[in-house]
């Protein structure tokens, strides 16, 4: 067994503070534009398959409004599970945007995060004018 394969140190990533300046803002523009995305896909997911799940649940909504228990609520998931699943996918992502997010303002990029948001911005420089994103990425530069 070779062990200097084995054990070869691995060079370390530069964190994002010891990056280039221009290559910061790069990938602070691409981060801007991930966040941008999710929260337009949470939006058109309320805008469309919001009011198409609650008309489904129009009955029950207005049963409830008048004599809500626990019970009513149960039965209305029951017997109609595709406006339950619509509005449970709808909740489900729109927390899922919020963690996400949030955690990214408190504690910062995760490692991980941050090395896939480098490659992305190499491979949209790469490709030059011709990605989608480029003219949002490389604006000004």
């Amino acid at each position: 067994m070779n062990q200097s394969d084995a054990q070869k140190p691995q060079k370390p990533q530069p964190l994002l503070s010891d990056l280039d300046p221009t290559f910061k803002t790069q990938i602070m523009r691409l981060h801007r534009l991930t966040v941008y995305g999710r929260w337009l896909l949470v939006s058109l997911l309320w805008v469309t398959l919001g009011p198409l799940c609650l008309w489904g649940w129009h009955y029950e909504i207005s049963l409830m409004r008048s004599h809500f228990t626990w019970a009513a609520l149960r039965y209305g998931i029951i017997f109609n599970p595709w406006p339950a699943f619509g509005l449970g996918f709808c909740v489900a992502m729109t927390t899922a945007v919020l963690v996400w997010q949030s955690r990214n303002l408190v504690l910062g990029l995760p490692r991980q995060e941050q090395q896939h948001l480098e490659q992305q911005v190499r491979r949209i420089g790469q490709q030059g004018a011709s990605h989608p994103l480029w003219k949002w990425v490389f604006k000004g530069d």
